[in-house]
This record gives C-alpha cells, structure tokens and sequence, in this order.
C-alpha cells in the first residue's frame, strides 16, 4: 500500500510539473480555449514600438491592460463564431480590409526600418526650423492696441473721442467687438505686423511709439482704431534645445519621408 501511495503522489507530482509549461505559455484559458502568450507578446511589442515612435512613456501596467484585453478579444470572437459570422460575405470583405491594412502597415513599416532618420538629418531640420523662425534684420515687433467696431461711423466716433482726451483702454473695454482684446484695454501684445491680416499690418507699420491712427482701418473683421504703445527690435522666438524635441523632429522627418514614398509608388504605378 505505501509504494502504490508513493507511486501515485509521484505521478500526481509529475503530472503537475509537466502542466506547468503549458499554463505558462498561455495569458489565460477562456472557456476551454486557450489565449496564447505569444499573442500578449506581439500586442506589447507593438504598443513598447509605437511609444518609442512618438516619444510617448509606456504605461507601467500595460501587461496587465494588454491581457484584458486579450481575454475581452477571446470571448468576443468566440461568441462571433458561435453566431456564424464568419460566414457571412460582410465579414469576408471587412477581413480582407483588414489583411489590406495589415499589408500595408508592414510595408510601412519595413520602409521606415531601412530609411530610418539619422541624427545629422533630425539635427539639419531643426537648424532649419531655428532659421526659419529668426526675424529679418531690421525687423520690429509692435505692442499695439486696438479698438474694433462694425460701422466706420463708431471707429471716426471713437476717434474724435479719443483726441478729446477719452482713455483708450476704457472706451475698448466697453465698445470693442473683439472678444479676445477688449476686456483687457485693446492689448494686443507684443506681434509682428506679418502676424495681423494685410490692412491692419500696413496701417500698424506706419506708425511710431504712442501714435494712434487718425482715420479708421477697414478689414475683413469691421473697423478698426489702432495705437502703437511701443515699438522694439524683433527678437527670435525661444526655442527648446535639440535633444528636448528631436523625438518630435524625427517623428515629422519619418512622416515626411514616408509620405514621399507613397508618392513615388503612386506615381510609378499604371492605373487604367
């Protein structure tokens, strides 16, 4: 009697460590079925990829996340199955939508792997972008107020007013059709004129330190009475160091790249 008990805990025992792999390799048993780790595996492959892409941090529970959503996925198609969708000619047409996009996206992919962005080319973009944003010399930037209103009568209105000995600031605040400007007195900021729409620019440009218009200014937005506050040689705006956003340039240079691929397939393809 105590060899066969021996015998049997020994089979029990075996049994027990050769049932564990097969657990191991699997994220759950749903229903009977199992969901395989090698799925779990490819889906946080591609997740940790896309972060790493985008310059986005990983969740730190993500393994947990990705295996509910595994099993969700496993007890949803079970149920498709079950309701015979699979063979119905809807779901053959969205499958091969969805090989196509598969396809396409490791094609993609592969592409992006063999032309990857180098350093030289993310650091020669970002010069370039630096470059672009530094003012011309002789640049001025404006700190400009304005006051606008719907009928050239108000603007001429405002400004007999105002050479009258009115206050700028409290006349916009209580007339003023701009929402943005006119509760803080009219203040614009400090801007470039390229930076306004092309009549209010030209008049603001001809203007010196504490002049104000003397004839209403028409745009696209109403009429508009226009004082310079200060005027100053135009500065470069601030920009972050390299290292800080060359995920972001090499994400634009992958973008850039990729699109011009697909246009060259485009472009060679014969279409009839």
């Amino acid at each position: 009697m105590k060899k066969f008990l021996l015998a049997a805990t020994s089979t029990a025992l075996l049994a027990g460590a050769l049932a564990l792999p097969a657990v191991a390799q699997n994220v759950a048993i749903v229903n009977g079925k199992p969901v395989p780790k090698t799925r779990l595996d490819a889906l946080e492959a591609q997740i940790k990829a896309q972060a790493a892409r985008t310059g986005q941090p990983v969740p730190p529970d993500v393994e947990k996340q990705l295996r509910e959503e595994l099993i969700a996925r496993e007890i949803f198609m079970q149920e498709a199955q079950r309701r015979g969708i699979e063979g119905t000619s809807e779901y053959r047409d969205m499958l091969e939508l969805a090989r196509q996009s598969v396809m396409i996206n490791a094609l993609f992919a592969d592409y992006q792997k063999k032309n990857a962005v180098t350093d030289a080319e993310a650091k020669a973009e970002y010069d370039r972008i630096v470059g672009s944003r530094t003012p011309a010399a002789g640049a001025k930037e404006f700190k400009a107020r304005h006051i606008l209103v719907e009928k050239e009568d108000e603007a001429k209105a405002i400004i007999a007013q105002l050479k009258k000995g009115g206050k700028f600031e409290d006349i916009a605040k209580k007339q003023s059709k701009d929402p943005g400007s006119g509760a803080q007195g009219g203040d614009l900021g400090w801007a470039n004129p390229s930076g306004y729409v092309p009549e209010f620019a030209q008049a603001l440009g001809k203007l010196g330190k504490g002049q104000m218009t003397d004839a209403p200014v028409k745009s696209q937005f109403g009429w508009h009475v226009i004082r310079v506050d200060d005027v100053r040689e135009a500065k470069a705006p601030e920009v972050p160091p390299f290292e800080q956003v060359k995920p972001q340039v090499v994400q634009q240079l992958q973008q850039q790249k990729l699109a011009k691929f697909q246009e060259e397939l485009r472009a060679k393809a014969k279409v009839e």
